[in-house]
């Protein structure tokens, strides 16, 4: 079935439709969630709300641009929203002490170093970029993310970020500088990433 008759039943209604429609780019907006949260839970809880805020909106989608930029504007707000809401939140060191009635205590981690995602974020590589695209910015982590490594084109990144191709382009160059500031940035490299 057409995208175009998917997204018509989908405005009327048809769930199914809509589920079809969803499956057709559901890895991609996980894999955009996931590069800007760098958290595999997350990435799956904003993944599924993005989906419910699409289905709820999708007839307020026009066609004015492809339904998955459409889609994947929703992603990557949401993301956003859940960064923001993550500054707001007050964070605890895991070697700082819970203060109970019987005295302090040390917090206990559980040992999940042998699940499958642990394995895939033990590959230095991967964690060192990933790290490094956390620290940027909202705005120049977006952008790396849609372009470089979902490859989204500049006019498609300016409709999902709501800017213009000029602008994205401005971004994406200063998102690029940082990151490679970062990247070959000894201190950082050798403090959180050589353990051999």
């Amino acid at each position: 079935m057409q995208e175009k008759s998917l997204i018509h039943k989908s405005q009327k209604g048809h769930i199914e439709s809509f589920e079809i429609l969803i499956q057709n780019h559901q890895k991609l907006a996980f894999n955009i969630a996931y590069r800007m949260l760098g958290n595999i839970e997350d990435a799956k809880d904003a993944t599924q709300d993005a989906f419910i805020k699409a289905y709820k909106n999708i007839d307020k989608f026009k066609e004015e641009s492809t339904f998955s930029t459409w889609l994947y504007k929703i992603v990557t707000n949401t993301c956003l929203d859940v960064l923001r809401k993550k500054k707001k939140m007050k964070i605890y060191s895991y070697d700082q002490k819970l203060e109970t009635e019987d005295g302090n205590i040390l917090r206990e981690i559980p040992d999940e170093k042998n699940t499958p995602e642990k394995i895939i974020e033990k590959n230095e590589i991967q964690r060192h970029i990933q790290k490094a695209i956390d620290s940027l910015s909202e705005n120049h982590r977006s952008v790396i993310i849609l372009r470089d490594i979902q490859g989204f084109s500049y006019e498609e990144i300016g409709r999902i970020l709501n800017c213009s191709e000029g602008t994205v382009k401005s971004r994406l160059n200063r998102a690029r500088q940082a990151l490679k500031k970062i990247i070959t940035s000894e201190e950082l490299f050798h403090k959180d990433y050589v353990k051999i």
